[in-house]
């Protein structure tokens, strides 16, 4: 009962712009951290559960909903452009930025 509590309250907060980023972020730098993608991985999909579900996403992203789920699952191994398109689905984009302060674009 808790758990479910705290799910319908975690799925309840994602529905905000900026707790979805923060949280898209927070599992990235995990990734990042540790090289395992499952909890970005299951980030994403929280975030498209709170935006509506695989179903909605589906129709954003013009990807096969059965698809969404094998590639947001723990034995995921989407490529780039994948994640890409769902992102932009769920209203993100992919962004960069220097590991060093001191580093500048050129253009």
């Amino acid at each position: 009962m808790i758990k479910s509590d705290f799910r319908k309250y975690h799925i309840e907060k994602l529905k905000d712009v900026n707790e979805a980023l923060m949280y898209l972020e927070i599992a990235l730098l995990e990734f990042e951290e540790d090289g395992h993608s499952e909890a970005f991985l299951m980030a994403i999909k929280d975030v498209a559960e709170a935006q509506g579900g695989m179903t909605m996403l589906s129709k954003k992203t013009k990807l096969g909903r059965t698809g969404l789920y094998k590639t947001l699952s723990a034995a995921g191994n989407p490529k780039i452009n994948t994640i890409s398109t769902i992102l932009k689905g769920l209203g993100f984009k992919i962004k960069l930025e220097p590991l060093h302060n001191d580093v500048r674009p050129s253009y």
